[in-house]
């Protein structure tokens, strides 16, 4: 236990000296450090390794090699950092280690998941009985909501998917919009609905479904709506879409990976006004919440299509009474998810999940002006906090974007939004500051002007 101890301790001191270089570091590791992970490379230890030299060996040569995602000039793919309160929930997590499958497991996990689940869906303004699960990723969150709806239309028209599979299944048809995202694509091809089955419906100039463009909605068809997308940050029009689906009996899947947060602001009511009519929700905590990687949340209105879509059973699993969190998401095994947001949300209340999502939607529009002020296009309408920036031809900005990936003050991506080639930017972090946003917009000028 002495020798637990001291590894702890150094792996604290590691960690906590990380935590606060993170702020004045280059966010990009530089070419000199991620060479350095070749020092990893070595054949497998025919005999054991000293750990103190071990995890001396992980802060020497990996927090080099690391993208300082948790400082305050990260912006790219809407990476949130890590709120103190998680990280130091997440590392008593780990010395915990539960297994997160069914309760018997670990009451603690079980009950804290199931609180956290009530009090996201009080956040978000979703119906107080709704089910659901903690998951990886949105992806998985994704997938978990459509093999829900697939398993409540299929069982409408007498056909046990679970047991009898797809093969001579009534057709289903999913409908999405033309700017679905490839996280959406991949659920679909995993949940045997196909990628290129679905029908597309045209989006407008910011992304969102056209509700006027829907086709005939038949009572088996799966409508996919975006809250949030990836590049503008826009959002379908969910209350139209809803009502239309619903009054065929169909079902309405979100995906909200981010933009779901939103909801927590009356300033953000009039993007978000519906999605509490939808039947399923996809998003992400490690986003917008800024909880550690990995969490992803799947909520569904009715709880039996999670259930049986996703219910498991053997004769030495001890099922409860209770929910037991391996009948509601893909994993059996896995770690206490539940235990970093309930951290979260406990440490920031109601109020503050509204000021971090408020604050950093202001710092998004702040960045967006200054760069519009140098005389830089801003493609898009910023209305959450997502920004794009073009910086004249697509070599140009493509040139830009990565000098601004190399100079190491912040950290922005690329991505081509209706045939141009753009900057991305997405302010999600707790950390960034008004300060972050003038160094980080001052560089991209700089740079900008030297290409």
């Amino acid at each position: 236990m002495s020798e637990m101890r001291e590894l702890l301790e150094l792996a604290a001191e590691k960690g906590v000296r990380y935590a606060e270089g993170v702020v004045a570091r280059r966010v990009a590791p530089s070419a000199e450090a991620v060479a350095g992970l070749a020092r990893f490379r070595e054949k497998l230890p025919e005999e054991s390794s000293d750990a103190r030299s071990m995890i001396e060996m992980l802060d020497e040569v990996g927090s080099p090699a690391t993208a300082a995602s948790t400082g305050g000039r990260y912006f790219g793919f809407v990476i949130g950092g890590s709120l103190p309160a998680v990280m130091a929930a997440n590392w008593l997590a780990g010395a915990w280690d539960q297994n997160a499958c069914l309760r018997v497991m670990s009451p603690v996990a079980a009950e804290l998941e199931d609180v956290a689940l009530g009090w996201i869906c009080d956040a978000l303004g979703l119906p107080a009985d709704c089910d659901g699960g903690f998951v990886t990723c949105a992806t998985a969150a994704n997938f978990s909501g459509l093999a829900a709806a697939r398993s409540m239309l299929l069982a409408r028209e007498g056909w046990n998917v679970e047991e009898d599979g797809l093969f001579g299944a009534p057709p289903i048809e999913v409908i999405v919009g033309e700017e679905y995202h490839a996280s959406m694509q991949k659920a679909l091809s995993m949940v045997g609905l196909g990628k290129n089955r679905v029908t597309r419906v045209p989006t407008d100039s910011q992304g969102r479904m056209r509700a006027d463009k829907l086709p005939k909605i038949s009572p088996r068809s799966i409508v996919c709506i975006q809250s949030g997308n990836v590049n503008t940050g826009a959002f379908d029009p969910a209350e139209e879409i809803c009502k239309r689906v619903k009054d065929v009996g169909a079902w309405v899947h979100v995906d909200g990976a981010f933009g779901l947060w939103a909801r927590v602001s009356p300033k953000y009511g009039e993007l978000t006004r519906g999605l509490e009519l939808a039947d399923s929700w996809a998003l992400d905590a490690h986003k917008w919440l800024n909880v550690s990687y990995d969490s992803g949340v799947v909520i569904v209105r009715n709880g039996l299509a999670l259930k049986r879509s996703m219910a498991m059973s053997a004769a030495y699993l001890q099922a409860g009474a209770l929910r037991e969190a391996a009948n509601h998401v893909p994993e059996s095994s896995r770690r206490a998810r539940g235990v970093e947001i309930w951290a979260a949300m406990k440490s920031l209340g109601r109020s503050g999940v509204r000021e971090l999502v408020e604050r950093t939607c202001e710092l998004a529009q702040l960045f967006a002006e200054r760069l519009r002020a140098a005389g830089y296009e801003i493609l898009n309408d910023v209305v959450i906090n997502q920004a794009l920036v073009s910086f004249g031809s697509a070599e140009r900005t493509r040139e830009v974007i990565q000098r601004v990936q190399e100079e190491g003050t912040c950290w922005c991506g690329g991505t081509v939004w209706q045939g141009k080639t753009a900057m991305r930017i997405s302010v999600s972090s707790w950390a960034t500051t008004v300060a972050d946003i003038g160094k980080s917009a001052d560089a991209i000028v700089r740079i900008a002007k030297g290409v």
